[in-house]
């Protein structure tokens, strides 16, 4: 039975979730929550001040309104204020009148009805009411609100002067649509833009992810793509890419080693066997064993040395040196190490000349400064001809630069790179004893100390420069 087939809706369900699951759409939705309620605050507050503004307003056009009724109070008295409030209560606009009795009976002005008991207070108030229209009839059902001032008169007449709020109400009306439709605007906005955004970063998480796997099942050649504008997933991918780049080199190196190992030990280990099984066969005396069992144990000693020296390659390049790091005075090793070649070079018709400074001071292991300085001597000791040795140390700026120059054949510009390698030995060497290790330990060494290491025409001879980062004063 054939499984069934996922429904239309499902695939693109599960794009969704996996979109709204993403960190870019979590965060786009934290900024979208405290944008809006910053929007919200900001707008509030510019709509309690749009109120507080129209109501200062307000109340100064109810404060010049009362003083000039104050005026014509003074200048005829009351018969003379109801006089002016009719007058004014004619005409069109939002001022509010009222002069009735001390029982509440309607006297004047254009305000028929008010909340009971309203008159009776002195003072300012917001309240509903009632205003007559222009025939004289009420508009009852039709209730308004206004600001007022009640003031008591001599006789127990009240005074009532207003302003109605309705444009301060339209207004408020306004803003706050306009505060609603701006905070939805908001909010659909910062959705989209999380979505946006999230399908962005998705999209570029998702084509790491599949040059990942493409990696993963064995294809060491592919590279996160880089999108090109410096941003945190450009350096992230330009970090892996330098990672694989990195690891591809050690793979390289591996199999480089692997086939190096099975072929540069086959030799070695066969002839360790046909000697084993030539005394077998052939001596007949202890003395003949004897000889037999040393020229093995010879051999298991080149042996051992290969593999020796392949584990402290190996350590090196992985970074973990046989000794800890401190300062290392490049001078005095250099001085030491010429000790104790000199011998050697004398056996072999050598001049051996050493030119090292003081204060010569690297971060770094003595002993493996010493053993890559010791394997570029037997090196030149051995292939450098008979026109002598030097071996130099000074200081250029903030590095210490070591060289060691001979007079031998050299090495070809072509084959400098190479010799690097493990294993690897020139034609013109094959007849020397030797493994081909020697320069790939003293690259090892110099990587492990952040140096670099040059191979250099000494016209004629071969000159090997070893520069390394002096150590500052404390």
């Amino acid at each position: 039975m054939s499984a069934s087939a996922p429904a239309p809706g499902e695939g693109a369900l599960s794009r969704l979730q996996k979109l709204l699951r993403t960190t870019a759409f979590k965060l786009s939705l934290a900024y979208l929550v405290v944008f809006a309620v910053f929007a919200f605050l900001a707008l509030g507050y510019v709509a309690w001040n749009a109120r507080r503004v129209l109501d200062d307003q307000i109340l100064s056009t109810v404060d010049a309104e009362i003083n000039g009724l104050a005026e014509q109070y003074n200048a005829g008295g009351l018969r003379r204020l109801i006089n002016v409030v009719e007058r004014r209560s004619r005409e069109p606009g939002a001022s509010l009148y009222l002069v009735t009795t001390a029982q509440g009976q309607h006297v004047a002005g254009n305000v028929s009805e008010v909340p009971a008991g309203l008159l009776a207070a002195p003072g300012q108030v917001e309240a509903s009411y009632n205003r007559g229209s222009e025939e004289g009839r009420l508009e009852r059902g039709l209730e308004h609100r206004a600001i007022m001032r009640i003031f008591t008169l001599p006789g127990g007449f009240r005074l009532m002067v207003g302003r109605d709020t309705e444009e301060r109400d339209r207004l408020r009306a306004v803003i706050g649509r306009a505060f609603g439709s701006s905070l939805a605007l908001v909010v659909v906005l910062g959705v989209f833009g999380g979505f946006f955004v999230a399908r962005r970063v998705l999209g570029r998480v998702d084509a790491m992810t599949e040059t990942t796997r493409t990696i993963m099942a064995g294809d060491l050649g592919g590279r996160l793509p880089v999108s090109g504008n410096g941003d945190e997933l450009d350096r992230l991918a330009q970090n892996l890419n330098a990672m694989l780049e990195r690891i591809g080199e050690l793979m390289h190196g591996l199999r480089e080693v692997s086939d190096n190992i099975a072929h540069d030990l086959k030799t070695p280990l066969t002839r360790l066997r046909n000697r084993a099984d030539e005394a077998l066969r052939t001596a007949e005396t202890p003395d003949a064993l004897r000889a037999a069992l040393d020229s093995v144990i010879e051999e298991s000693d080149g042996l051992i040395r290969i593999f020796n020296a392949l584990l402290m390659i190996a350590r090196l390049e992985a970074g973990s040196g046989t000794s800890p790091l401190g300062p290392v005075d490049v001078g005095a090793a250099a001085r030491e190490v010429c000790e104790l070649y000199e011998p050697l070079a004398e056996e072999r018709g050598l001049p051996l000349a050493v030119s090292a400074g003081e204060g010569l001071i690297v971060q770094g292991s003595r002993e493996l400064i010493g053993q890559a300085l010791a394997n570029l001597l037997d090196n030149a000791i051995k292939y450098g001809g008979r026109d002598g040795i030097a071996l130099e140390a000074r200081r250029e700026g903030e590095r210490i630069v070591l060289n060691v120059a001979d007079r031998g054949p050299g090495i070809p510009e072509g084959e400098r790179e190479r010799v690097l390698d493990r294993f690897v030995r020139l034609e013109d060497a094959r007849s020397r004893p030797g493994f081909g290790l020697g320069l790939s330990l003293v690259n090892a060494v110099v990587r492990l100390h952040q140096g670099t290491l040059a191979l250099k025409d000494n016209a004629p001879g071969l000159r090997v420069e070893i520069a390394l980062p002096a150590e500052r004063p404390a």
